[in-house]
């Protein structure tokens, strides 16, 4: 529980204090796979640290919500009820930092975060079961 209550913390920061500016107006896509698209296709375009923050970060930082949630209720063992959370555990971020004008609304990063989130479940369910054999 510590480790989870030390996880949100840091990704409040994160998503919500850290380097962020007041943006002058709301951004946002809502067209699935636009974004990642464009830092697949146009690579060369993007310095490495943007290039890798917005397609890997945004998969890699979401993998311990697969490995707390499902923890911390066993409802979430089950995929669709991990990925239907995190859709709208992500969504309401994404759009409260919109509304916040701190960052934008994107799909894409929905479907990353939600990815990510995910691989955890799947890396956790192996030591669940042992767990739930003790």
């Amino acid at each position: 529980m510590l480790l989870a209550l030390l996880y949100a913390s840091i990704m409040l920061n994160l998503l919500f204090l850290r380097d962020r500016y007041l943006m002058d107006g709301y951004a946002y896509n809502l067209v699935p796979f636009d974004t990642i698209e464009r830092y697949v296709v146009y690579r060369d375009h993007f310095n490495f640290d943007t290039w890798f923050k917005n397609l890997f970060g945004n998969l890699v930082l979401f993998i311990p919500i697969g490995m707390f949630l499902p923890l911390l209720n066993t409802r979430y063992k089950r995929s669709h009820m991990l990925v239907a959370a995190c859709i709208c555990l992500i969504g309401a971020v994404e759009l409260m930092q919109m509304l916040l004008k701190v960052g934008s609304f994107d799909i894409d990063d929905i479907i990353l975060n939600t990815a990510g989130a995910w691989i955890g479940l799947l890396l956790t369910r192996p030591f669940m079961r042992r767990g739930s054999r003790k």
